[in-house]
């Protein structure tokens, strides 16, 4: 029977919201009204692991979405709950791909557990039925990859509500904050065909934590973000909503020479929007009109090529010679960074400064991750929304010292822009 829900809204429309966290029920909350016992819940979880790619079979090379998913399974675990865990991996376009099979994940879910974990060949179907209602309780049934089916990312009803019936669901857990800025079926088309649907502990600890921190930023003293990586395109709008709170924004990594050249330098071989200078102009000129501090780097590490044994020197940002291009922030503008960065109280940091995968060119990318753990561990309040900021992070063996590490760049930035994360939006309130 189709529930009244939310999740039932045309096209799961954006809106704006404020800075204040959703007021969704979590499964927590949940498990203290509702006995879980003997209930079967799906749980969509954010298990796009990376995998090991070359011949042999693909293993996990990093774990961490998978071990930020443990709490809400054990929970479920320990309350007597079936637990039917759902997940994509990969692009596979609606198709099958060997290579994108959960079958490395399962196996480290069970040794993370130290349980059995069951696998089904598909999400839906009657190999799928059979499995879920031979499934005891206390025990999980992990479903292969959501993505194998092209009406996953279309969210197309029948599809989610066969999803639903097959498993025997009556509860949903939306733990998969990495794609919770997604309107797909396993995210929320799901939703109107169970009699709960609740947040993970992990989706809530990464609202509260991200609403919380930019909504207290203002009363703890100057903010700042970080904004970094290739393409402007992809960040102009999180950058025009975050001039509306920031006292600072730094701007580095490919993006950074699309704001130069709309400042008329010559910026060589460097990565350039050339549809995009209208608008970074604007948006250099909308932060100067705030009252925003917008840090661009004043010199930059050129290389001859794209690649790791390039030939490269440093140059002022105005001195870039043709055939050559900008890879990473020079030593004179890390040092303005970290003179910007001192006193802040709360730093947002989303994208390398630099092509940091090429280690001599990831200074300015790891003087930055450095900073915000010394700004850290004097009682500033980091944020590293998720992507290539959380892998550089990792690397240096720096996350352990920040605030908070989201598992999700692309729901972070919508939801720093100020949009509604369909994935949230469609769960019951509290």
């Amino acid at each position: 029977m189709l529930r009244s829900s939310p999740a039932s809204r045309a096209a799961f429309g954006i809106r704006r919201l404020s800075t204040k966290a959703p007021n969704k029920l979590d499964v927590g909350a949940l498990a203290k009204k509702v006995p879980l016992k003997g209930q079967t819940v799906l749980v969509r979880a954010d298990l796009n692991l990376p995998l090991s790619k070359g011949d042999g079979p693909p293993t996990i090379t990093d774990a961490t979405r998978l071990i930020e998913a443990l709490p809400t399974l054990k929970l479920l675990l320990a309350e007597g709950a079936k637990v039917v865990c759902c997940s994509h991996l990969g692009r596979p376009k609606g198709a099958v791909n060997e290579k994108m099979r959960l079958a490395p994940v399962a196996e480290r879910m069970a040794a993370e557990l130290g349980a059995e974990v069951a696998t089904a060949p598909d999400c839906v179907g009657a190999e799928v039925a059979a499995a879920a209602a031979a499934l005891p309780e206390g025990k999980v049934l992990l479903l292969e990859n959501t993505r194998f089916h092209k009406e996953e990312e279309k969210n197309v009803a029948a599809f989610a509500e066969q999803m639903v019936n097959d498993t025997g669901a009556t509860v949903f857990v939306n733990d998969a904050f990495g794609a919770a800025h997604r309107a797909h079926a396993s995210t929320a088309g799901v939703v109107p065909y169970v009699k709960h649907a609740v947040a993970g502990l992990l989706l809530k600890k990464e609202l509260d934590y991200l609403y919380g921190a930019v909504a207290a930023a203002p009363t703890l003293g100057p903010f700042a973000a970080v904004v970094g990586g290739a393409k402007v395109s992809s960040k102009i709008a999180v950058l025009e909503s975050l001039i509306e709170k920031c006292d600072k924004i730094v701007v580095g990594g490919g993006m950074a020479f699309t704001f130069l050249k709309a400042r008329g330098l010559e910026v060589g071989d460097s990565l350039v929007e050339d549809d995009q200078l209208e608008l970074a102009a604007k948006t250099e000129a909308l932060a100067k009109a705030k009252g925003v501090q917008m840090i661009l780097p004043t010199d930059v590490v050129i290389a001859d090529k794209f690649a790791a044994d390039a030939a490269s020197k440093v140059v002022a940002a105005e001195a870039i010679p043709a055939g050559w291009l900008g890879v990473d922030n020079g030593p004179k503008a890390t040092a303005e960074i970290q003179a910007a960065l001192a006193d802040c109280k709360t730093v947002v940091w989303n994208g390398p400064m630099g092509v940091f995968e090429m280690e001599p060119f990831a200074k300015g990318t790891f003087a930055i991750a450095d900073t915000l753990a010394d700004l850290t561990d004097k009682g500033a309040v980091s944020i590293i929304g998720g992507g290539d900021s959380v892998a550089a992070v990792n690397k240096a063996g720096l996350a352990p010292r920040m605030s908070h590490i989201s598992t999700g760049g692309g729901a972070s930035l919508e939801l720093l822009e100020g949009k509604v994360l369909p994935g949230v939006d469609c769960l019951d309130d509290a």
